[in-house]
């Protein structure tokens, strides 16, 4: 049976590389930003071999089991191997009915999408979760050129499944992000690089939260 989906979501995509290429830093990072407030963890390591990859996802697992939901980027075998609570798949990678013959109903299904016509696919073959970018300029992919928030607003007005904004989001435009639709975002660097990634999940969380408050006083208005 799938989890349910946390709701506001702030999701911690990985990059070992911010935490000097270094699993046991990458882990202990993961775990203070886990205790501010990230309540979705995005294991993302794409030069890792399967079998490394299954060791640090194991060893995440321990770190957000009960707290935070884990999501294993592409493989859905290592995503099942460790018992994560769901898979992230790329908007040219396995189709999500190929990835739910794999996992059953055992694991949410999330697509990364870059348009309103990459959401409807996505959701018309039964994906639980987008992540939707790029939304802001980002270093993490500096050719990528930022949609704004109006994407998410595009999306909001057409999709039933929650989605994540994802690329340059910070404490500073976060609200932009919550404002036009979406049910939460998904960071690296605002966290990862952080001199306390506990004290940026924390006042993410916060940002998000208040956000979130005020679009639902003006829906129920």
């Amino acid at each position: 049976m799938k989890p349910p989906m946390p709701i506001p979501c702030l999701c911690l995509v990985t990059d070992r590389r911010l935490c000097h290429s270094d699993p046991q830093e990458l882990e202990e990072r993961v775990t203070r930003a886990v205790k501010g407030g990230v309540n979705l963890v995005q294991l993302r390591e794409k030069d890792l071999s399967g079998g490394q990859l299954l060791e640090l996802a194991e060893r995440l697992r321990k770190v957000t089991r009960g707290l935070a939901l884990l999501f294993i980027n592409e493989r859905v075998d290592v995503a099942v191997a460790c018992g994560a609570d769901g898979v992230q798949l790329g908007e040219e990678g396995m189709p999500v009915e190929a990835a739910r013959k794999v996992a059953g109903e055992s694991l949410l299904i999330s697509r990364s999408v870059h348009s309103q016509e990459g959401a409807l696919t996505a959701e018309a073959q039964g994906a639980d979760f987008l992540v939707v970018g790029t939304i802001f300029p980002t270093g993490s992919h500096p050719g990528a050129e930022a949609a704004g928030p109006q994407l998410l607003s595009s999306i909001a007005g057409r999709t039933s499944i929650p989605f994540a904004g994802i690329g340059g989001i910070n404490t500073a435009n976060v609200s932009q992000v919550i404002s036009a639709g979406a049910s939460g975002a998904a960071v690296i660097s605002a966290i990862l690089a952080a001199e306390d990634p506990e004290l940026a999940a924390r006042e993410l969380r916060m940002a998000i939260d208040v956000a979130w408050r005020a679009r639902q006083e003006v829906a129920i208005r």
